[in-house]
């Protein structure tokens, strides 16, 4: 099938081997590569059941039909396994440059199984799998280890003038619930604990590279497609928006809305957000706009700290999330110090989301006498030091490197933490934007704010933020229109300039395939169906699609606002029912 290889590479560590499965035309046609080949995949040969840390839990890295090829924002990987950190369906996605090496390597999707006995990195080309002894790079930080792969094949591959990186940090090698993956040092496919299953396997990383230049079924259509984007986004107000604050604007906006999440969750403003919002950053770092390979949007900010104790640091970032995790959970006031703690987290390879929130339950639970633990709200170098106990564990570090449930029922706070499915929610307080209470409910992996992106249609009022009736439609449709978008693989951030007849254009100049927005929307709902079908057959029920009771009984301050038991289940059933599933959130055996 065009814009396919119909090749997945499937390497055994245990065995120190690999393979070659042909995939066919028709699965792909269902499937659309990306999430919904690695979903299948998933179903197809993980056991039900399975240890997240045993040999029997792939690791899948996938790519699809745009990677390689010139689509804006298609330079993404995804990375697919099932979580130590909630138990079900985990998926994480990264740019940079990683996914162009992966494409060139000709194989739609890398499936890693078994335990290595010692520590290995992977060296994957076209048609082969190198398995390298990996101990001196075993428990270096993410940079430095990504940097001496590169170099190695630099010096032993000469015909090789670049490849892409994957590394885990120490919190991978320790099995931190919450470890990501980097590449190109400041990407990373952050959440549900990726990392930890890399680092289960004993892989400390693996490297792509390859000279093979996929087929596509219109390469005018597509050209003349890109050129197209290209000339619209010059003027576009929200990739300009991007390019000039990232998704450090989102504060403001946030803050304004009354829903930026504040003191673990009891507040929904912060009177520091001045010192750590967009303008912050621009005034007080040296900010150059830094964009994925193929993206005109360049929403990363490479920022360098002007002044001060960290006078020098260089990250990319920080992103929303981290800010408002650090800067609006932990009530960290300075833009430099979460800046600091974001490039903690990324050479110790650990989520910042998950650590910012597991670090303000840690000050809760310390100022309440759950624990006797030194760190209070704000509290810098006090963060910093749990954040490396977690990811060496630790002293406390150990527990808190299990994650947010286990935590929370050790300190006998299951009332006060805030999760859904053991993943913590992103920086949008869902009893100000009710259709992320329906977000973070329902997405396979936990409390996501990605899977349809519902606070953008909120905030702007494409419909009421408090509205409940005909929410879990619109809701959907916008699911599924990003589940295409996971199955291409797109950067989200390309969601307004690519609407239903754009998507159309790009699957019909990659695959060959035409299809409309029906047929989309069928193919997407597949996609959503079978990730439902792998957390039910881990156990999942609809009382792992309930938001934290809190956001219920207890009214933020600044607007009383609350999102209802009774709304909540209203949302739930709403959206059931527009998936076609029965009750209790169950889809219908797969035709």
């Amino acid at each position: 099938m065009k814009g396919f290889s119909n090749l997945v590479l499937v390497a055994d560590v245990t065995q120190k081997s690999f393979d070659i499965k042909i995939v066919s035309d028709e699965i792909l046609r269902g499937s659309l590569g990306g999430k919904g080949l690695a979903t299948h995949l998933l179903l197809e040969c993980n056991p039900a059941g399975v240890d997240p840390y045993g040999e029997e839990n792939h690791l899948i890295f996938a790519v699809g039909p745009v990677s390689g090829t010139g689509v804006w924002g298609g330079c993404r990987h995804g990375v697919y396994t099932k979580s130590p950190q909630t138990g079900f369906f985990a998926e994480s996605y990264s740019g940079g440059t990683t996914a162009e090496f992966m494409a060139a390597t000709r194989f739609d999707a890398f499936l890693i199984k078994g335990v290595s006995a010692d520590p290995i990195w992977l060296e994957i080309a076209e048609d082969q799998v190198i398995f390298h002894p990996a101990e001196e790079l075993w428990g270096l930080e993410t940079y430095e280890a990504e940097d001496r792969v590169r170099e190695w094949i630099r010096k032993n591959r000469p015909q090789v003038p670049k490849c892409g990186v994957v590394v885990i940090g120490p919190a991978g090698e320790n099995l931190v619930s919450y470890s990501v993956i980097e590449n190109d040092h400041w990407r990373s496919a952050g959440r549900t604990g990726v990392g930890a299953v890399m680092g289960s396997k004993r892989i400390k990383a693996v490297a792509f590279w390859g000279n093979r230049r996929k087929e596509i079924a219109d390469p005018k259509l597509i050209a003349e497609f890109a050129k197209k984007m290209a000339s619209i986004g010059k003027e576009n107000p929200g990739v300009r928006a991007y390019k000039s604050m990232g998704t450090p604007m989102l504060v403001d906006i946030m803050n304004e809305a009354g829903g930026f999440p504040t003191r673990y969750w009891r507040k929904g403003r912060s009177e520091h957000r001045e010192s750590f919002n967009a303008s912050a950053l621009l005034e007080r770092a040296h900010v150059t706009p830094h964009a994925c390979l193929k993206c005109f949007m360049a929403c990363g900010r490479l920022s360098v700290v002007k002044s001060g104790r960290h006078k020098g640091l260089k990250i990319e970032g920080p992103e929303y999330e981290t800010i408002y995790a650090f800067g609006g959970l932990c009530e960290v006031r300075d833009i430099e110090d979460i800046m600091y703690l974001n490039d903690i987290c990324d050479r110790l390879g650990m989520d910042t989301i998950t650590a910012g929130n597991l670090a303000a339950l840690t000050i809760v639970a310390a100022e309440a006498g759950r624990i006797d633990y030194r760190i209070s709200w704000g509290d810098v170098d006090a963060i910093a030091g749990l954040l490396h106990d977690v990811a060496y564990r630790r002293g406390l570090g150990d527990l808190l490197a299990k994650g947010i449930k286990t935590v929370a029922r050790e300190w006998g706070m299951e009332d006060v933490a805030i999760h859904v499915k053991g993943l913590e929610p992103a920086g949008y307080d869902p009893r100000v934007l009710k259709g992320m209470g329906l977000a973070y409910g329902s997405s396979a992996r936990g409390a996501c704010h990605l899977r349809a992106t519902f606070y953008k249609p909120e905030l702007a009022n494409m419909i009421p933020p408090d509205q409940i009736e005909g929410k879990a439609a619109m809701f959907a449709e916008w699911e599924d229109r990003l589940a295409l978008f996971d199955t291409l693989i797109l950067c989200r951030f390309y969601r307004d300039l690519y609407q239903w007849d754009a998507l159309a254009t790009i699957i019909r100049g990659t695959t060959g395939l035409d299809l409309d927005v029906a047929a989309m929307r069928k193919l997407a709902s597949h996609v959503i169906d079978n990730t439902r079908r792998f957390n039910v057959r881990e156990g999942l029920t609809m009382e792992d699609d309930r938001i934290p009771r809190r956001f219920a009984e207890e009214p933020l301050p600044e607007t009383g606002k609350v999102i209802t038991e009774q709304q909540m289940d209203r949302l739930l059933r709403d959206y059931y029912s527009t998936r076609g599933w029965d009750a209790e959130g169950v889809p219908p055996a797969e035709e």
